[in-house]
């Protein structure tokens, strides 16, 4: 395989790359088309109720860093996939907002991560509940196709990732398998 150029993006899941189904749009109007669209905060809130109810497996959002997770947590099942941006490497808000959807809103549907997903990064956001990976990063690409999530081999602190219990410390311990 050819070395990634730095523009493009796959997307990783943990069962591999796959092709994105999905289309970041700017508008509801894309809607009136057929697929799978990820709409930007405030046009998927300006929607109408049925809209959003109908097409619920045909609409994800996108959340910015600076976009309140509380505007969309009570419409989490009119939503199939949530998108959180990642700017820049050293903003991690979006991290609190993938553990908040898992362990406290229990939301089921996928949590992809998009923007800057960087090799030291994955293997936290894997354990607080991401499942999707938009990936542009040249050394992350080239990992994940020779198989290496990278991570720790021992957790001490809780995620969505329910622990096993087990000798000692079984309730924050966990060998990464």
């Amino acid at each position: 395989m050819t070395e990634p150029t730095k523009s493009e993006t796959r997307l990783w899941t943990p069962n591999g790359f796959r092709e994105d189904e999905w289309i970041q749009a700017e508008s509801a109007e894309a809607l009136a088309g057929n697929g799978r669209f990820i709409l930007p905060l405030q046009a998927f809130l300006g929607l109408d109720l049925e809209v959003r109810k109908s097409a619920r497996e045909r609409i994800g959002v996108l959340l910015q860093p600076g976009d309140e997770l509380d505007k969309i947590v009570d419409l989490l099942d009119q939503l199939s996939l949530v998108a959180l941006a990642f700017p820049a490497f050293n903003d991690g808000r979006s991290f609190s907002k993938g553990e908040l959807l898992r362990s406290r809103h229990h939301f089921e549907g996928a949590v992809r991560a998009t923007g800057q997903v960087l090799v030291d990064q994955l293997p936290h956001m894997l354990r607080v509940g991401f499942d999707e990976f938009e990936i542009s990063n040249p050394v992350l690409l080239k990992r994940l196709e020779e198989g290496r999530t990278g991570g720790l081999g021992l957790y001490y602190q809780p995620t969505a990732e329910s622990e096993a219990r087990g000798p000692k410390y079984s309730w924050r311990r966990k060998r990464a398998g």
